[in-house]
């Protein structure tokens, strides 16, 4: 057979994309993109926002109209929410939630015999056992490698259907974490990026060892160890698990990027309180201090929600000065959406569309003065960076900083980029450039 895929949302669909399309190939089926003739299309779907289910629908209908004889396979976030609704959209087959992805190629196989609907999804409440894909051998991208290490989330947030659709917080074994880390490095990765719904969460099941490390800090200490030539990022960290403290306490892993993704969601404790964050602006100031004062150039990226129930302009406008205040590399703004199940659903106070567009324009650019600030200070810097692509279009070849600024160097030809490629270079940054920076080789 051959299977394209189509993934939305996170990282976490994203490794278990990799997953699936790793099961179908072991069992001798061709994976083709996702623009290609197929005879199975699996849509791993997002349900963060409203948009996301949409786009989730149109997928479908796209996929099914260019092989109106495919199976279409619906899977992920916004099938384990609504599966009726997905169930539902003409020329779906299978439906099945969060879970059981590694179960896919025996739903087809059956569907292929009986030609009957199926849907598998759990309810959320009996999503509590993590469910392990075996070690993937890598990612479509030759430099970075993605390791999910967690599942799940117990915070609930006032806008977040996220522990809806993951169930409960469960860990992967550090055993499995490492060997899959070791294999990767065996084959060339670069960057080891560790991911989860919410990453931070990893281990918190579990007591501290007898040497204090527990969480997450377990997976970075176990991956840190390992020989070779690399470097671990974490895709996030939420200040509503984590304190300085903690944050402190990592900064002594030599092989740990300095940039985290520091969810705020929220510059103002008013907001902050009616979306169940337990921290107020000060506490999340304290973890950019602990940061900052161990690197000044610490990469803080970071989320922010405008137009949550009962935003006043005050709240809106400590948002945009906590983004220049931070001096983020990167500010991913959304404009809030009402979520099934959730308590700001119910709320009072919703903004109109239109003041959610303005908001979200006036932060967008507050990040990009943000951003800007940021390059200015690492202006003349060395920085290592990771090559990863090259862009004739433009003439350069691009790579990130361990501090996540996006670096473009000049570069006449792709045999040139070649001898580069997946390599790391000192680079002296030189300027803003585009959404990061110039650079020169450092000779």
């Amino acid at each position: 057979m051959r299977v394209a895929f189509h993934t939305l949302g996170c990282k976490v669909n994203q490794y278990e994309t990799d997953a699936m399309k790793q099961d179908f190939r072991e069992k001798g089926h061709e994976i083709v993109d996702e623009k290609d003739m197929a005879d199975v299309y699996v849509i791993n779907t997002c349900t963060v926002t409203a948009m996301a289910d949409k786009k989730s629908r149109q997928f479908v209908r796209r996929m099914k109209k260019q092989n109106p004889e495919s199976v279409i396979v619906v899977a992920g976030c916004y099938s384990q929410i609504n599966p009726e609704d997905v169930a539902s959209v003409e020329g779906v087959d299978i439906v099945t939630g969060t879970s059981e992805k590694n179960m896919i190629w025996e739903y087809v196989a059956k569907f292929l015999e009986d030609g009957i609907k199926q849907v598998h999804v759990k309810g959320f409440e009996e999503l509590d056992t993590y469910e392990d894909s075996g070690f993937l051998t890598g990612s479509e991208n030759r430099t970075r490698a993605y390791i999910k290490i967690q599942e799940g989330c117990n915070r609930f947030c006032s806008y977040c259907v996220i522990p809806y659709a993951r169930g409960n917080i469960r860990s992967r074994s550090l055993e499995n974490i490492q060997e899959e880390a070791r294999r990767l490095i065996a084959e060339g990765y670069k960057e080891i990026v560790l991911t989860g719904i919410n990453t931070a969460l990893y281990g918190m099941e579990e007591s501290r060892d007898k040497d204090g490390i527990y969480g997450v800090e377990k997976a970075i200490a176990a991956i840190n160890q390992l020989d070779g030539d690399f470097r671990i990022r974490l895709s996030s960290l939420e200040p509503a698990v984590v304190n300085a403290e903690y944050v402190k306490g990592l900064m002594k892993y030599s092989k740990l990027c300095h940039h985290v993704h520091l969810s705020a969601q929220s510059g103002s404790d008013n907001v902050l309180g009616a979306m169940n964050r337990p921290y107020n602006r000060s506490e999340y100031m304290d973890i950019v201090k602990v940061l900052r004062e161990a690197d000044p150039l610490y990469g803080i990226s970071t989320d922010i929600i405008v137009g949550f129930p009962g935003e006043k302009d005050k709240d809106f406008r400590e948002s945009c000065s906590l983004t220049e205040e931070c001096d983020f590399v990167k500010t991913h703004v959304f404009k809030y959406s009402k979520r099934p199940f959730t308590k700001a659903a119910d709320m009072d106070g919703h903004v109109s569309p239109d003041i959610k567009n303005q908001r979200s324009e006036i932060l967008h650019e507050a990040g990009k003065r943000a951003a800007k600030a940021f390059f200015a200070g690492n202006t003349g810097v060395t920085a290592r960076v990771l090559i990863e692509e090259f862009d004739k279009n433009l003439g350069t070849m691009t790579g990130y900083s361990d501090n996540y600024i996006k670096v473009y160097l000049d570069c006449e030809s792709h045999d040139i980029f070649s001898d580069y490629e997946n390599t790391f270079v000192d680079v002296v940054l030189t300027g803003a450039y585009g959404d990061g920076m110039k650079g020169e080789i450092h000779e």
